[in-house]
């Protein structure tokens, strides 16, 4: 059986898998996202495309390392009316994000690639729509406070698999990829390549 490499850091693409019962073995990829994000986001690129880009990116990057194994990379951009936001870098950034997000429905834009012997052979993408509640200083403050650092984890600072999903009023799309994988597709992939048991 072909070995699995997932070429990100994410402890929640790696929950995702290992829950998924795969043996898998984690090494991030350097991808400079941020600079790419602002120079495709500035060329007038679409959401999904530079997420896409990053994902291929980071499977390509980290393949050649490994001979024969099927490379996983994924990125995820959330959007709202046009702003790109990244993964808030202290307490106070997400607080920021929270307020902007408060009231207001946002786009989550998930893209996976796999890469072998450094050709990326599969890619797959998923859109999904949030809404969130009107949320005041106070509701913020609390949810930070009880959520802590594991905020600055996701991108628009929540984790919808904990108590993020109390900030929202409705979500619209696949729960996986909404937490940073489109996971049963990539399984049917892995599925017809022998990576994982049929």
């Amino acid at each position: 059986m072909s070995a699995l490499v997932l070429a990100s850091k994410s402890v929640t693409r790696s929950k995702l898998l290992r829950n998924a019962g795969l043996d898998f073995t984690a090494q991030p990829a350097r991808v400079d996202e941020e600079s790419i994000k602002i120079g495709m986001h500035a060329e007038g690129a679409k959401p999904i495309e530079a997420a896409q880009a990053l994902a291929d990116l980071k499977a390509a990057r980290i393949s050649p390392n490994w001979p024969d194994a099927f490379v996983v990379g994924a990125d995820q951009i959330l959007e709202c009316d046009g702003v790109w936001f990244d993964k808030p870098e202290s307490i106070s950034a997400a607080q920021g994000q929270l307020a902007s997000l408060s009231g207001r429905t946002h786009h989550l834009h998930t893209a996976a690639a796999v890469a072998k012997d450094g050709t990326v052979i599969w890619r797959d993408s998923a859109h999904a729509t949030l809404t969130m509640r009107t949320l005041d200083d106070a509701a913020i403050a609390s949810y930070l406070a009880s959520a802590g650092d594991t905020v600055l984890e996701s991108v628009g600072a929540y984790q919808l698999e904990g108590l993020g999903v109390q900030l929202f009023a409705a979500v619209q799309g696949d729960f996986f990829s909404i937490l940073g994988l489109p996971l049963l597709p990539l399984l049917n992939f892995l599925r017809g390549h022998g990576v994982v048991p049929a």
